[in-house]
């Protein structure tokens, strides 16, 4: 009788940093949820519980252009030997990353395609975005997805089949980001990074159109870039808010939380996402949202949020006015927002990746 050989799962987390990305977060979510396809997690960190095959350290993104290249090179020439090795059947790799032109199947997951929409001239990403990504999503099997709005742009700028992609939405740590019952207390918050496309020049103009803005606190929470920050800074001061807006810089997760729940609301105005993750956190904290009215904001907030055109100050001005003064509104997308966020979860995430790794293996 012929030997049956077992269809083995390979999994690349070459890209896990030692401090958590978002991209981390999402491949540390959903790995205790794959073990019933005993997978091989190719990684240079240490998981207990799982099947690990020991990769190079050096490949990650905290370690800057030398990390990315360093990752790119070995996926390309050393993942290959790997899979063989291995007896690989599948690679599933949590982000847009794959080698090239060889008999590997692999699946991915692509978060966004932002560095093609917001093109800046001289970025290494520009590139990886309009050279590698394409040929990496042209030849995987499936690609999930984590917004229709993702799929939408793999389909614009890449031509990508719908029956190629399969929508999977994003979670949270609901041990973690959850309704703490603290007192609210005067200040908008903004959570993420400092880049253009996320739009925190607006939003600070609009809160510096707030008729009483002398009664409230805007905390912008997120690391620091020289790029853009000093532009941010030089606004609140010429606005005359140094008072007001504080820039709060690397918040630590433990404190997120209680951060996200006293606050009269998250503003989020951001240009494009291929998730938000930010809103989906502050609504499981039942912290009112006010966010874009683009992408895959209204995917993910639903009729829970208060949804603007982010490139209108006034409207996001309004907005904030609004939730400022009316406790009527805010109770209720504080209810609202709870009951959307419920309806998310890693395990569910997870069950529907599954899925689709089977139907490939």
């Amino acid at each position: 009788m012929a030997q049956v050989v077992p269809h083995q799962l390979l999994i690349n987390l070459s890209f896990l940093a030692d401090k958590p990305t978002g991209h981390t977060v999402y491949a540390n979510s959903l790995l205790p949820h794959l073990r019933s396809l005993d997978p091989i997690l190719l990684t240079s960190q240490i998981f207990p519980d799982d099947r690990c095959y020991p990769i190079p350290p050096h490949l990650t993104p905290d370690r800057g252009g030398k990390g990315h290249l360093s990752r790119l090179l070995w996926t390309q020439f050393e993942l290959p030997n790997l899979y063989k090795k291995l007896k690989g059947s599948l690679l599933f790799s949590p982000i847009p990353e794959a080698p090239l032109f060889t008999k590997i199947r692999h699946v991915v997951t692509l978060h966004d395609l932002i560095p093609l929409r917001f093109l800046k001239r001289f970025s290494p990403r520009t590139p990886y975005f309009k050279h590698y990504i394409p040929h990496v999503l042209s030849q995987a099997e499936q690609i999930i997805c984590d917004s229709q709005a993702t799929a939408q742009d793999a389909m614009s700028f890449f031509n990508i089949s719908a029956k190629k992609m399969t929508v999977i939405p994003l979670a949270y740590d609901a041990e973690h980001f959850r309704y703490l019952d603290l007192p609210t207390q005067n200040y908008f918050l903004y959570l993420g990074r400092h880049d253009a496309y996320k739009n925190l020049g607006r939003a600070i103009e609009a809160f510096s159109k707030l008729p009483d803005r002398a009664s409230y606190e805007f905390l912008i929470a997120g690391p620091t870039d020289d790029r853009y920050t000093p532009t941010l800074v030089n606004l609140v001061t010429q606005l005359g808010l140094t008072e007001r807006v504080k820039f709060l810089s690397y918040v630590p997760y433990s404190e997120l939380p209680t951060l996200l729940n006293q606050a009269i609301a998250l503003v989020f105005p951001s240009l494009w996402e291929g998730f938000g993750l930010p809103v989906l956190e502050a609504m499981a904290c039942g912290t009112p949202v006010i966010t874009s009215n683009l992408s895959s904001m209204p995917e993910v907030a639903g009729e829970a949020a208060l949804l603007v055109d982010p490139y209108d100050v006034e409207a996001i001005a309004d907005a904030m006015h609004q939730i400022s003064r009316d406790p009527t509104l805010r109770s209720q997308l504080h209810q609202l927002s709870l009951d959307r966020a419920s309806h998310f979860s890693w395990a569910k995430t997870a069950a529907a990746t599954a899925d689709v790794l089977s139907q490939y293996l």
